[in-house]
């Protein structure tokens, strides 16, 4: 699959500025995209084993640049298949483990298909770690500790995104979300 880069990176730091920011749905979020401290990086891989080579560099490249507070790395020419991306995620974990970099990093998962066990297809909470393209958020688990413990009500997080986003309009959902 052939990917045009500058496109999919437009469309991602879009939705991200639309969605995440936004709407709020990452408090955490506004400072270090404020500061230039979030990296969005393409892979262009087609297969697993591409895919997790991109994330090892992602991993060491946080390791060896602190002033990066966390990086995106997409994965547009893989994993559209939601089910494959949720298996693709343990083997994320194992590499974290194999790497000794459980309990340092941490990993969110986006999709475009993202579907919460449990959940319907089109129930709005889903909407919460649907993006653009198959995304890994590779965080910093000290930074997540610090985030969180400066925000008093941070485990009320994910029901107001959810009540955010059900408030939301078709409309106003097509206007931040697209028809990807």
């Amino acid at each position: 699959m052939n990917v045009d880069q500058k496109a999919v990176l437009d469309t991602v730091n879009r939705w991200f500025e639309k969605s995440v920011l936004g709407l709020n749905l990452c408090p955490f979020a506004v400072k270090p995209f404020r500061d230039g401290r979030i990296r969005f990086e393409l892979s262009t891989g087609q297969s697993d084993e591409d895919c997790l080579s991109d994330l090892l560099v992602c991993l060491h490249r946080l390791d060896q640049q602190p002033e990066i507070e966390t990086m995106v790395l997409i994965c547009a020419g893989h994993l559209q298949n939601f089910s494959d991306y949720n298996q693709f995620l343990d083997l994320c974990d194992d590499l974290l483990e194999l790497e000794e970099r459980d309990g340092i990093y941490q990993i969110a998962s986006f999709h475009p298909h993202y579907q919460f066990a449990g959940s319907q297809p089109g129930d709005r909470a889903n909407w919460t770690n649907r993006s653009p393209y198959p995304l890994l958020h590779l965080l910093r688990e000290a930074s997540i500790t610090k985030a969180v413990t400066a925000v008093s009500d941070s485990a009320e997080i994910p029901a107001r995104n959810i009540t955010t986003l059900e408030k939301l309009s078709d409309s106003q959902m097509m206007e931040i979300y697209g028809s990807r």
